[in-house]
């Protein structure tokens, strides 16, 4: 089943954000070479695709899972979570409608 995985990024944290990008975009890459992950990218802070020093207020991860507590398991051992970037992470089952 997919998941949506919600990242709420914590006042502050884009030096450890990009700090831990590197290790955050590598565990992302694993989930599409298994053919698992739909979307992913963060949300901009400000309606811009860069940008700057005002940062980003969280991220979206649309990926498959076996179940939910295996995508809180997975969410939970993200490097924005060790970091402490997020300050909170939402997790929903997620119906894919579209594109089909």
């Amino acid at each position: 089943m997919l998941y949506a995985i919600i990242g709420h990024d914590r006042a502050g944290s884009l030096d450890a954000r990009l700090a831990a990008r590197p290790a955050h975009l590598e565990r992302l890459n694993a989930l599409q070479q298994e053919g698992r992950l739909v979307l992913a990218g963060p949300f901009p802070a400000i309606d811009s695709t860069d940008p700057g020093p005002a940062g980003f207020s969280g991220s979206l991860i649309v990926a498959e899972f076996a179940s939910l507590d295996a995508a809180r398991t997975w969410a939970d051992a993200d490097p924005y979570v060790t970091a402490g970037v997020y300050q909170n992470v939402d997790i929903k089952p997620f119906k894919q409608v579209l594109p089909a």
